[in-house]
């Protein structure tokens, strides 16, 4: 059971095959095990999740049951959820009870799916591999000596390691999409403004996105489902249709146009993971796919644009964490500035200190022309830059990072090693397009030990998220790679 799709599962509810506090006890036994390995989840209340379990088996008794009612679920610790702990990975939260639910929690309640637990991420979002949590690094069920990728690392490895169906996460320069590359998942980061940011504690306000995880295409297609809509909360939100993005899943892909973007092959792409895409891409045109050569050539300048704009997006916003209304306070200070310097400087851990200090820099007169007015200028060329090749493909395809997942602690001292990981995926949300990765193969063997996933990214254009789970699905129809399960 523990290896069923979000669509199996479900079907197994409707046929009471199963209960959902029964699935819920399986699952939360399999936490129990296996979390004290891998560090996925901060927070786990049994109580509260076979609560929610016996609300969702009501319901199906009562004939008033959706799709996924009783089906669980992992939130990533960032969502505000009543009730629960919202500590964001960061001792600055980690007393803090949210009194409301985000945008995403209330969609998902009414959908019935079943809260498992709160999932491990980097302190606020920062991060490519989740060892900036305060409450320890998360490690990659494929190799507990591997980092699982972040900022969203703890969702990833629950899903990977079936310790959770399915999970929320975020995605602010691909941390939705790089850490279900390295655990072997499949992950959606949306068309900005798709889903609301109301109640996700903001780390960059312009370039945040949540969105799901799962084993499969079809599972992220049925979540996004539930957790797209337009939100009156969020200024940002937008106000479309609400769309069936599991529409176009049996579609053939007969004459489709994949751009490869010659930037993304060129140097300092591990031949490993470049082969595993290369042979993705020929199952693609064995599908009937059509490939063409694109370019974007600003690529380089995505990462000293983002690593402006993000750190002073974030600068602005956490500087709410002052020890005054909610959140950590010092425990001794002489008045209130030194109240306000101790909190934060016990609250916060180095990476967020650094990105603060990094967007303060930035944003400081004398400085902001010449930093931050030039990375926005940037970003539209970025997103100019993917409108032309959009004028030559239907999908851009290409690796998710450069590597498979690195050791813990291998690039924990060299910070702009780790930010040059996010190459070939902050430009996605640079031009606010949306993005996904999807498992197709594992790298060479390490240290003995069997090879580390690898993820293919596949772009869209605005709105096109149905065409990408439809690309990713059937590739998944004739591959197995999203099956395959780590031995723990």
């Amino acid at each position: 059971m523990l290896n069923n799709t979000l669509k199996q599962l479900s079907a197994r509810l409707a046929a009471k095959e199963v209960s959902a506090v029964e699935l819920a006890t399986e699952y939360l036994a399999r936490i129990e095990l296996l979390n004290p390995r891998l560090n996925a989840f901060i927070t786990v209340d049994r109580e509260k999740t076979l609560a929610e379990a016996q609300t969702a088996d009501a319901l199906r008794a009562a004939g008033n049951a959706g799709l996924l009612t009783g089906v669980p679920l992992a939130h990533k610790d960032i969502f505000c959820q009543q009730g629960w702990k919202t500590s964001c990975g960061s001792k600055m939260l980690d007393n803090f009870i949210s009194p409301y639910d985000a945008h995403i929690i209330e969609q998902c309640r009414k959908a019935g799916l079943v809260t498992l637990g709160r999932a491990n991420m980097d302190e606020f979002a920062m991060g490519s591999s989740n060892e900036n949590s305060a409450y320890g690094p998360v490690r990659n069920p494929w190799d507990v000596n591997a980092i699982p990728g972040g900022s969203s690392g703890g969702s990833a490895a629950a899903v990977a390691a079936r310790l959770a169906p399915a999970a929320t996460a975020t995605d602010t320069g691909g941390s939705i999409r790089q850490p279900a590359a390295f655990c072997g998942v499949t992950g959606i980061k949306p068309t900005y403004g798709v889903v609301s940011r109301f109640g996700m504690v903001a780390f960059a306000s312009s370039l945040d996105q949540g969105g799901p995880i799962a084993t499969t295409a079809e599972d992220c297609a049925l979540l996004l489902n539930v957790m797209a809509g337009y939100d009156e909360r969020d200024s940002t939100s937008l106000e479309r249709t609400k769309e069936d993005y599991t529409r176009d899943l049996a579609q053939p892909l007969t004459g489709l146009k994949i751009g490869l973007p010659k930037e993304y092959f060129a140097e300092g792409l591990a031949a490993d993971v470049a082969q595993a895409i290369e042979a993705a891409i020929a199952e693609y045109k064995k599908l009937g796919a059509e490939v063409v050569e694109v370019s974007l050539p600003n690529t380089k300048l995505a990462i000293p644009s983002y690593y402006v704009i993000a750190p002073a997006e974030a600068s602005s916003n956490l500087s709410r964490f002052d020890g005054v209304r909610y959140g950590h306070r010092a425990a001794e200070y002489s008045g209130l500035a030194d109240m306000y310097e101790k909190s934060r400087a016990e609250g916060f851990g180095w990476e967020v200190k650094r990105r603060i200090l990094t967007g303060t820099y930035v944003l400081s007169h004398g400085y902001y022309d010449a930093y931050y007015l030039q990375a926005q200028k940037i970003r539209r060329i970025i997103a100019d830059d993917f409108q032309k090749a959009f004028a030559q493909c239907d999908v851009i395809m290409g690796p998710v990072a450069p590597t498979t997942a690195w050791n813990l602690g291998e690039k924990s001292d060299d910070p702009v090693a780790m930010y040059l990981e996010d190459i070939y995926t902050l430009g996605v949300n640079l031009a606010g397009l949306p993005g996904m990765s999807v498992p197709v193969g594992f790298g060479k063997s390490v240290d003995g030990k069997a090879g580390r996933p690898v993820g293919l990214q596949i772009i869209g254009n605005y709105f096109s998220e149905a065409k990408m789970l439809n690309v990713a699905h059937q590739l998944q129809q004739v591959t197995d790679w999203h099956t395959r399960a780590p031995a723990l």
